[in-house]
């Protein structure tokens, strides 16, 4: 396990008082360790988890060639350019039943979708395209090429080929296509344990009597929404004050019991509270000042065996330094593979002052035009602590380091939110 000073010795001018927001998740990257313990899950338990292992087809998908309409089956090599094709029917093949017979020449047999396509027929006409006549049906000339409207067995998967990747997160479609090959369990990663709890004095609880000087939590609330949505098995550890009994008290818990912690204020150079000085005394921990907006204050380091998050006290920085760093290096904890954090094109509607040097995230609303581009608009006062902005955005518009003033009309990157947030 590298220390942080060897993780820092790897990254060409790396400075933690003027950290470049992409040295954050090389350095991330390289401090965290994805869980190695798996569960074996029934398929309704396995939503969002993590594939532990890759998934090897025990079957063929479909398992035999089937038509794909309800429709006529006959030999497609009876086909001609430019010609109808009258043939006889002799027989309908069901869903969920072989058909047993043969068909000849000039004959077809009426068939269902999902029917088992009889051995020497290949094409399929839809019945919408027949010219029916007693027993006989018409093939309009041109109307198919041999082959249509069949498909294939093995088409979707084959016996023995990989259906699912190590890593990949079971979507609902995944889950479908586990329970299309008869599987009713699967072997998962076990759910991260994330430890969480504020900081400060001035915090309350929710149920507290309000007093001068002091505000309600959100930042418990919005972590908790935050991991929960990840699929996290969450500690909520409450409202810590400013002391350092109980704040060894509550790192010490958090680190026997999570495989993360994060915890909210408190790790500003020169804040005048205990926070940092535990930090530093249960563990290996570094802090940072990022060039960002909004969130420049950050921790991270290991207490025992547990990655240390230390966020921001400002209820907006929390959600954006954990959205930028957090949830992908807790993503690489759950087992995830790696994939580059998605990101949208939109032209945006108003000119944006920023200076060049810092990463800035804004937040913003994006919507769809005439034309089928996307614009997007910010969304009222951008303040660390307006929570109101963020519930009313559906992404944040990522503005880069080196990047200058924005002018109405200019194409920016935006991070939606999509069920994150």
């Amino acid at each position: 396990m590298k220390s942080l000073d060897d993780i820092a010795a790897e990254l060409q001018g790396y400075d933690p008082l003027a950290l470049h927001s992409a040295d954050v998740g090389q350095f991330l990257s390289r401090l965290v360790h994805s869980v190695t313990e798996t569960q074996q899950v029934d398929i309704f338990s396995a939503l969002d988890r993590v594939l532990a292992q890759d998934l090897i087809s025990p079957i063929s998908v479909p398992p035999h060639d089937n038509s794909a309409m309800d429709g006529y089956a006959f030999d497609g090599t009876q086909l001609g350019p430019d010609a109808a094709l009258t043939l006889k029917v002799v027989g309908t093949a069901l869903a969920g039943q072989a058909w047993q017979g043969a068909v000849s020449a000039g004959e077809c047999l009426r068939i269902m979708t999902g029917a088992v396509m009889p051995e020497g027929l290949d094409t399929v006409l839809p019945q919408e395209l027949a010219g029916v006549a007693g027993d006989q049906i018409t093939v309009p000339a041109n109307a198919l090429r041999r082959g249509d409207n069949r498909r294939l067995l093995g088409e979707d998967l084959l016996q023995g080929s990989t259906a699912l990747q190590k890593g990949e997160p079971l979507t609902p479609a995944a889950l479908g296509l586990i329970a299309s090959l008869g599987m009713a369990t699967v072997s998962v990663m076990r759910r991260l344990r994330v430890a969480y709890f504020s900081t400060g004095n001035e915090i309350l609880s929710l149920g507290e009597a309000p007093r001068e000087g002091a505000v309600f939590d959100s930042n418990r609330y919005t972590v908790f929404g935050l991991l929960t949505r990840l699929g996290c098995e969450v500690i909520d550890m409450g409202v810590v004050h400013d002391d350092p009994v109980l704040l060894e008290a509550a790192f010490t818990q958090a680190a026997n019991q999570a495989d993360a912690i994060i915890t909210s204020g408190g790790v500003s150079v020169g804040e005048a509270d205990y926070t940092k000085v535990m930090m530093k005394q249960l563990g290996d921990v570094a802090f940072w000042k990022i060039a960002m907006r909004p969130g420049r204050p950050m921790a991270v380091g290991r207490i025992n065996h547990a990655v240390l998050f230390g966020l921001p006290g400002n209820p907006v920085a929390v959600i954006v330094t954990f959205l930028a760093f957090v949830r992908p290096a807790l993503l690489q904890m759950m087992g995830r593979k790696p994939q580059p954090q998605p990101l949208l094109k939109a032209r945006s509607t108003l000119a944006i002052r920023k200076r060049p040097g810092r990463t800035e995230y804004q937040r913003g609303i994006v919507s769809g035009t005439a034309d089928g581009s996307l614009v997007v608009q910010i969304t009222g006062n951008q303040g660390s602590g307006v929570l109101s902005s963020v519930v009313q955005a559906n992404g944040l518009i990522v503005l880069g380091h080196a990047q200058g003033n924005i002018a109405a009309g200019d194409e920016v990157d935006v991070m939606m939110f999509d069920g994150v947030v």
